[in-house]
């Protein structure tokens, strides 16, 4: 599989210590949000959430109406193997 900038950088964010969420409004609307230790929070695109967690890389607590997501071993060895500059990476 090949994972794009954008995903290399939410797994490298979760790595970091951001917590990636799931939030689902009243009318059961869900929106993806990437919290910092300091309280702010950053919309995610659900697709690229979505792909990571198709592909094994992340998984969540599954909580409603709030999720937590965090890497997989092997999200975590994707990025161990991963070379820096990388944009974007094949998986076996």
């Amino acid at each position: 599989m090949i994972i794009s900038a954008a995903q290399r950088a939410l797994l490298l964010a979760i790595d970091a210590g951001i917590r990636l969420m799931d939030h689902r409004d009243i009318d059961g609307v869900k929106m993806y949000l990437a919290h910092a230790p300091d309280g702010s929070a950053e919309a995610v695109s659900a697709a690229d959430v979505h792909a990571l967690a198709d592909a094994g890389l992340i998984s969540s607590n599954k909580k409603f109406p709030a999720a937590t997501y965090w890497l997989t071993d092997a999200g975590r060895a994707l990025l161990a193997a991963a070379p820096t500059g990388a944009t974007s990476m094949t998986t076996e």
